[in-house]
């Protein structure tokens, strides 16, 4: 289980800018910025150019900011660890509020393992804690807590990170990658048309 919210992109103005710098082609830029980006066909074109050109030549996509909300199991945070640089995330405290409400299967991405016994043997641990405040039913709470428990967090990150993730994790075996991959490129912001461009790579995961 994954899902996403909250989604925003910023700084395109300035990015665009700074791409077209190097030439000083400022004046053939052609996007326009009120509520939402709309790129112009100059600017996508020159975006795709450079896009293919390689990770040196798009750089302008270190500069368009992405954030959301990310609901998922920790099992997936676990592979999002991978990519660290270029990406800031605040997350939901397990350890400050793990024991403030009912321990349910909905805090949960289970497949096919016997939830039922889990849950009970977390929220009587729970109760447990709360009813005595002994910190050795927390410590059991927290290191019998499986790697499907979900967990919110917001995330920024920008255009580079999410191209070098969508190539490195579409075709992984976990489905939260596939879904978000597929996040990335049909929902985000121009995500297709800038992603697509690059030569796809085949990678063993």
């Amino acid at each position: 289980m994954i899902e996403i919210s909250e989604l925003e992109t910023f700084n395109w103005k300035a990015a665009i800018r700074g791409m077209r710098n190097p030439k000083k082609s400022w004046a053939k830029s052609d996007s326009k910025y009120k509520h939402l980006v709309s790129l112009g066909s100059n600017d996508l074109k020159l975006m795709q150019t450079l896009i293919k050109a390689g990770s040196d030549h798009r750089k302008f996509m270190r500069q368009i900011f992405i954030s959301m909300d990310i609901n998922a199991p920790l099992y997936w945070w676990k592979e999002f660890e991978t990519y660290k640089v270029g990406t800031v995330a605040n997350s939901e405290s397990t350890m400050h509020m793990i024991h403030t409400e009912e321990i349910v299967s909905d805090m949960f991405s289970f497949d096919e393992l016997d939830e039922d016994e889990v849950i009970s043997s977390l929220e009587n641990l729970r109760l447990k804690y709360i009813e005595t405040k002994d910190k050795k039913y927390w410590r059991k709470l927290i290191q019998k807590l499986p790697s499907s428990f979900n967990q919110k967090r917001t995330i920024s990150m920008n255009y580079e990170n999410m191209i070098n993730m969508y190539y490195a994790r579409k075709n992984h075996k976990l489905t939260e990658w596939v879904e978000f991959c597929d996040y990335m490129i049909n929902t985000i912001p121009y995500g297709y048309e800038l992603m697509k461009c690059r030569p796809e790579i085949k990678i063993e995961i």
